[in-house]
């Protein structure tokens, strides 16, 4: 397997709590998949959790190196658990599509998060 790309983000949890705040449904239907929206809800501090998948789904567009938008859309990536609790990627629309047109073998993902930030590494393999 082969490097494709690494990324990394920080997000502060006061602006996702803001924006949840703020925009609430709005922002959350915009940037994280129904699953997502579950989780986090279900969790003691959602914005913890929320802000530690936004910086995951940057972290992503980072180690790709498009960035979120014309090639990538924050619903084109979700983060998901696996049974063993680790954080996991599932890539769809074009995010899939730009994925296959690399060669991405594997998406892989870490995600931390503290009283007031939240973080993510991501590293892309391909074949």
């Amino acid at each position: 397997m082969n490097l494709i790309g690494i990324g990394i983000d920080v997000v502060e949890v006061s602006r996702i709590k803001s924006s949840l705040d703020e925009f609430g449904e709005k922002f959350q239907t915009r940037i994280f998949t129904e699953s997502e929206r579950v989780y986090c809800q279900k969790q003691k501090r959602p914005e913890l959790h929320f802000a530690a998948r936004f910086a995951a789904k940057e972290a992503i567009a980072k180690a790709f190196g498009t960035g979120i938008g014309k090639e990538i859309a924050w619903l084109d990536m979700e983060i998901i658990r696996k049974a063993s609790g680790e954080p996991d990627v599932k890539l769809s629309g074009s995010a899939q599509q730009l994925a296959d047109s690399r060669g991405v073998a594997q998406v892989m993902v870490s995600l931390t998060h503290a009283k007031h930030y939240a973080a993510a590494n991501a590293i892309i393999m391909g074949g």
